[in-house]
């Protein structure tokens, strides 16, 4: 079946030193041919694939002096012909070159559409598409590496490996049902339940990773907590390094959230400095402090901050008391004046010194992130997680029926199971779901 060519830029917008256009389908070559005069002997219909040829670029109303690379399919990204240019990174330059591709023919490529025909062409699955987009879009270190692993097939062959595990069953019980008075091996409902079991069991420690997948991807939630004047917003600043909160001695400064971010260990923290919890404030302040109780609840760590310089107030024990179980450093600040003796606290610091904000930031990884390995494949993706969250009900409705009930019914629920874990590779994902995920791209990929 042939695919029409698609021609977009490749490259962000604005001015550079390179920009790259882009064209995919069933005959790009022959575009090349009527706007690439190549600098040396060799034809553009003769063109080595893979190989980069110097020539002048035919654009609308302008030439310029680039380079032409043709990749021949299916060894392509999309699986199809591309021909790609690489012009200079002026914005009317590369506007150009592309007009002219849409002028002899190509058609304006839709967002991720590049990314879509190599899906679709076999050459990635929908996890790989997603890990892809993951790379592009990642803030830290730790998001491209995760990326990169999902980018890397791991965690559909681990899809795939389940769905013919449970196969298997299927085809088990599927003889069973059709030929019952054949002489064949009977199922053993003991042992298909056992195999279900383990099934669950491998999507259960997938399942489990999904905290840490979901830190990395979406960033670790810390709110720096405490009674006014304890030093939170200097403490912001000292993580930050840099001057993002107002400090004052005045009671009541920060009266909204100040937000900012860093990274520890390759992983991004988004820090959050709240108003001083207290009582008795303005109406304004009450508004930030109600705010601060509400980042509380959905932080995934809290910095609670003390005037180490002095004993603690029943203040200061009863914003403790509200944090509960809730992941949390106590931080007694201001070391760099007479430090309080007998309160119990993880880290002495001192926002203005610097002292121990090194050690404070390790304890902040260290806490929120237990356990993280750099190099193993975890959950990023929600979709992910409620495919494998589907499948692993599926799986224990099937094992709660052995026994119980027909073999057909156990087979309905173990093919649920199958459908479920398919949406994480693309196999059994809707229409819609495919769409959607290839709409989260840029038009050039």
């Amino acid at each position: 079946m042939k695919s029409e060519n698609i021609a977009a830029i490749s490259t962000p917008a604005g001015r550079g030193g390179v920009a790259v256009i882009r064209i995919s389908g069933d005959s790009p070559l022959e575009i090349a041919e009527k706007m690439f005069v190549p600098g040396g002997k060799t034809k553009v219909k003769d063109f080595v694939p893979y190989r980069m040829y110097p020539g002048e670029i035919v654009a609308e109303g302008f030439k310029d002096y680039g380079l032409c690379v043709y990749f021949c399919a299916p060894h392509s990204f999309t699986g199809e012909d591309v021909v790609e240019f690489h012009c200079h990174g002026g914005t009317s330059i590369a506007r150009g070159v592309l007009s002219r591709a849409l002028a002899l023919g190509c058609r304006g490529a839709q967002r991720g559409e590049f990314t879509k025909r190599a899906f679709l062409n076999g050459k990635l699955t929908l996890s790989s598409a997603e890990g892809l987009i993951d790379m592009i879009n990642g803030e830290s270190e730790a998001e491209v590496r995760a990326g990169y692993l999902l980018y890397g097939e791991k965690l559909s062959k681990e899809a795939d490996r389940l769905q013919a595990k449970i196969t298997e069953l299927l085809a088990g019980i599927d003889a069973d049902m059709d030929f019952p008075e054949e002489d064949i091996e009977r199922t053993d409902l003991a042992d298909i339940g056992e195999r279900i079991g383990r099934i669950a069991e491998t999507i259960s420690a997938l399942l489990s990773s999904y905290g840490t997948g979901s830190k990395v991807k979406q960033g670790v939630n810390v709110v720096l907590a405490g009674r006014p004047n304890t030093g939170k917003s200097s403490l912001l600043n000292a993580l930050l390094n840099t001057e993002k909160a107002i400090v004052s001695a005045l009671p009541g400064t920060t009266r909204d959230a100040v937000e900012g971010s860093l990274e520890i260990g390759g992983v991004r923290f988004n820090l959050y400095d709240t108003a001083g919890i207290r009582e008795g404030g303005g109406e304004i302040e009450n508004i930030g402090i109600a705010r601060a109780r509400s980042l509380i609840e959905g932080a995934d760590l809290v910095l609670f901050v003390l005037d180490g310089s002095e004993k603690m107030r029943p203040e200061d024990r009863e914003i403790y008391a509200s944090l509960k179980d809730r992941a949390k450093i106590v931080v007694a600040n201001k070391t760099d004046l007479s430090a309080a003796e007998g309160e119990s606290c993880d880290i002495r610091v001192s926002a203005k010194t610097g002292e121990n904000i090194r050690a404070l930031k390790e304890m902040m990884l260290e806490k929120s992130m237990a356990g993280y390995d750099t190099d193993a494949a975890f959950l990023i993706e929600k979709r992910h997680y409620d495919a494998l969250s589907g499948a692993l009900f599926e799986l224990n409705e099937a094992r709660g029926l052995c026994g119980k009930a027909p073999l057909d019914l156990l087979g309905v629920h173990l093919k649920a199971a199958w459908d479920k874990l398919g949406e994480i590779s693309g196999k059994t994902a809707t229409e819609e779901i495919i769409n959607e995920i290839f709409s989260k791209f840029c038009v050039g990929k």
